[in-house]
């Protein structure tokens, strides 16, 4: 564990490694959000350990679904949302007349495979998204 101290307020820096037993990666992630959400922290981020989608992504390729483009203003947008942890809306279109609108934040992003992982603030649960489903974010 490092430690160091960030500003004159008090505040502290820690990185740590958390192992959290469950029966998927889904469910592992699931229970640390709850436990970084339900802590008095003054923000968290979450750099590496996130394994969602891969069903998902596996059966999207066999079908060969066409991937969005990707450009450099909506990667740094993502990006910026994940570096602020910011409290966000996003507006999804599911398919079949489906659309769903989201109060979340975006945990991880995978521009490989144009797949977010975002954290619903109110249901408090895990979802992985791609970016083809996104109509909209709204800040």
């Amino acid at each position: 564990m490092t430690t160091k101290q960030t500003s004159a307020d008090g505040s502290y820096l820690f990185q740590v490694d958390i192992l959290i037993r469950a029966s998927s990666n889904g469910i592992a992630m699931e229970k640390l959000l709850h436990l970084l959400n339900e802590g008095e922290l003054a923000d968290y981020r979450i750099v590496s350990g996130v394994q969602l989608g891969e069903t998902i992504r596996k059966e999207l390729e066999r079908t060969e679904r066409p991937r969005p483009i990707l450009t450099d203003s909506l990667d740094e947008k993502i990006r910026g949302y994940i570096q602020s942890n910011k409290l966000i809306r996003v507006n999804l279109n599911r398919g079949k007349g489906i659309k769903q609108s989201m109060p979340c934040r975006i945990v991880n992003f995978d521009p490989d495979q144009t797949l977010l992982t975002l954290y619903h603030v109110d249901e408090k649960r895990v979802y992985s998204i791609y970016l083809n489903e996104i109509d909209d974010f709204v800040e």
